[in-house]
């Protein structure tokens, strides 16, 4: 069986009905990770788990060290990710409350370390990232959820940008013509980072609210915690039924 790492990211900083075995704190090359690695077992199934914005939710999205979180679990003998993550929803069917297994990516992002090759560069290390996403993961997310008669969106473009603030409405047209679904702030580099390192990746992502501009109402996080209070449930019971099937 691969080891499975779950990264938590906004309102997933625990996951419920997991043992925690051990707490590691792992260096890398590229520094310290967000947090010391988790360590537990549900329901005899081994997992691993990593906040994203470290405990108590602390680190800032553009402020992550994406580089030592994914070597950190690489050095441990992680060899699927599912990366939590909390979007905004800009496709009108997805809505505050849906859930969505993305296919795709645009980088907006700047700034951040991309590759773990930047100061060792060869011709090979042009690694393709025609597909950003693992396909048999993102396959058996959509079956736990199916299983579970949660519905699901299946596919669409995950947009990443910088943060920490949230987007103008501008902003949020473009991407939208630029073919986003989505709209968040942590899926790269984390995900080509993965990559580079032969790590099997997908995205389980709930839309907290309505990106700017898509809503007559201020984006606040008292609505934001709100849908999150909701939709993680619905997350939660998602991830323990894929760690169930692995």
């Amino acid at each position: 069986m691969s080891q499975l790492a779950i990264i938590g990211g906004t309102g997933l900083t625990a996951l419920d009905g997991l043992t925690i075995d051990e707490k590691r704190t792992v260096t890398t090359p590229y520094g310290m990770p967000s947090s010391e690695l988790l360590f537990g077992n549900f329901h005899g199934k081994s997992v691993v788990f990593l906040p994203r914005h470290g405990r108590g939710h602390t680190v800032a999205p553009h402020k992550i060290n994406y580089r030592a979180n994914i070597s950190a679990l690489h050095q441990v003998g992680v060899e699927k990710i599912i990366a939590v993550a909390a979007v905004g929803g800009i496709q009108v069917d997805l809505p505050p409350g849906a859930l969505a297994v993305p296919d795709q990516i645009i980088d907006y992002t700047y700034g951040r370390e991309q590759s773990f090759y930047s100061d060792n560069f060869s011709p090979d290390k042009h690694i393709d990232f025609t597909y950003p996403y693992d396909e048999a993961l993102r396959q058996a997310l959509l079956k736990a959820a199916i299983a579970l008669n949660i519905t699901v969106h299946d596919g669409g473009t995950y947009g990443a940008t910088q943060g920490p603030r949230l987007e103008t409405a501008a902003e949020i047209t473009r991407m939208a013509q630029d073919g986003c679904a989505m709209v968040g702030m942590t899926g790269m580099p984390e995900a080509y980072l993965a990559r580079e390192l032969n790590i099997s990746y997908a995205s389980c992502a709930l839309m907290v609210n309505w990106a700017a501009g898509l809503s007559d109402k201020l984006i606040t996080m008292a609505e934001i915690e709100q849908t999150l209070a909701g939709g993680m449930k619905q997350v939660k019971q998602v991830l323990a039924r894929l760690i169930q099937m692995q």
